[in-house]
Formats: C-alpha cells, sequence, structure tokens
C-alpha cells in the first residue's frame, strides 16, 4: 500500500477503535479503575488521530507557488575584473 492509503485505514482504525471505546464507557459493569484506563487511552488515540488528519491536511495542500520577479525589481549584479 502507499503512503495515502495506509494513513486512510489508519485513521478508518482509530475512529472505529473510539466508536468501540465509547461503548464499552458506557458499561455500568466498568470499574472505576478500569473506566479510568479506558480514558486514557481514548486520551492517547484522539491525538494520534489528529496527527493522521494532520498528516492528510498536509498533503493536500498546494505547493506554494514562488511568484516571478517583478520586471521592476532591481538585479544585484556584480563586476568581476581580473
Amino acid at each position: 500500500m502507499n503512503q495515502p492509503e495506509v494513513l486512510d485505514s489508519d485513521i478508518r482504525a482509530l475512529q472505529q477503535w473510539l466508536r468501540d471505546a465509547w461503548q464499552q464507557l458506557g458499561d455500568p459493569a466498568l470499574t472505576t479503575f478500569a473506566r479510568r484506563e479506558l480514558r486514557n487511552q481514548m486520551k492517547q488515540c484522539s491525538a494520534d488521530l489528529r496527527a493522521c488528519l494532520q498528516r492528510v491536511a498536509d498533503e493536500q495542500q498546494p505547493e506554494p507557488v514562488r511568484s516571478p520577479a517583478s520586471p521592476h525589481s532591481r538585479l544585484e549584479l556584480r563586476i568581476l575584473s581580473w
């Protein structure tokens, strides 16, 4: 797989994990410790998801176009002599 496909699959996996985690968080049988650990993992997963989404956004931004030199701009010339 190429880079965009890998990022896309990572994003989908992280989104699915977060969806499942939210469902687990609603389970009344979950202990306080397990609930805290799950929330910590969710925070880490959310940070990873944001990083992946930022990489995708960075890749989709077009390269900045360098404007050609203005015809009225002053050229810097040096005279070289022997």
